[in-house]
């Protein structure tokens, strides 16, 4: 009986216990701040470039005579010189050689043309202002073409650290000379390496032909 009685009395403990225990809070998701401080940060972002196109968009109003096409990268571009012959564009795995100048939206030159060329690119193997890398692209050989850039695909929030400031609009205006297959440069370029060395060769040829023919001391002596 006393077994009895004490095993009733532990249950009767064991649900009281049960009873008063608090129950658990579910746990949040560890990332409900940052997904907040995310949301928080695209909308800012939205309204930055929204700002920056309103900007880009008052500029062309004030140029009616000229042609802007808006490209579905999200900046718009005009033609200083139009190639309508050719219809080859630059294609990843060409090279391109080209000159641009940068300037703020009020037209200020930032860096000009002078102080960036002559340009090299690798299509799509080189790292280069986005816009610029899309933009490339659409032109054709002897094209001279201003690009509008908004800043995020230009030199975004950190800007260039030099001359280009924190989120900064820019103009970029490039004059496509010439691209090829970069196969093709490769062999250009070590032909225009082994003629320098035949040159240089040659060079050294004739200089020590030179002085065997020249007269020495004691020739000019004997005569």
């Amino acid at each position: 009986m006393k077994a009895i009685r004490f095993m009733i009395l532990s249950c009767f403990l064991c649900l009281g216990f049960t009873a008063c225990k608090e129950p658990q809070e579910a746990r949040r998701p560890v990332s409900r701040a940052s997904g907040v401080f995310m949301k928080k940060s695209i909308e800012r972002n939205k309204k930055l470039i929204a700002s920056e196109e309103d900007q880009i968009k008052a500029l062309i109003k004030k140029n009616p005579k000229i042609n802007y096409i808006a490209s579905s990268k999200g900046y718009w571009y005009s033609y200083e010189i139009k190639n309508d012959l050719d219809s080859l564009t630059p294609k990843k795995g060409d090279v391109a050689f080209f000159n641009y100048e940068l300037k703020d939206l009020n037209g200020a030159v930032i860096y000009s043309e002078v102080e960036l060329r002559p340009q090299v690119y690798r299509v799509d193997k080189q790292d280069i202002m986005m816009g610029l890398r899309d933009g490339i692209k659409l032109m054709r050989k002897n094209e001279k073409v201003n690009f509008y850039f908004p800043s995020h695909i230009a030199y975004g929030y950190h800007g260039d650290n030099k001359k280009i400031g924190v989120n900064q609009p820019l103009i970029c205006t490039v004059t496509l000379n010439d691209f090829k297959p970069e196969a093709v440069y490769k062999k250009e370029l070590e032909q225009n390496i082994t003629n320098s060395l035949a040159k240089t060769d040659s060079v050294k040829k004739q200089k020590k032909a030179i002085v065997k023919t020249k007269p020495t001391a004691k020739d000019t002596l004997e005569e």
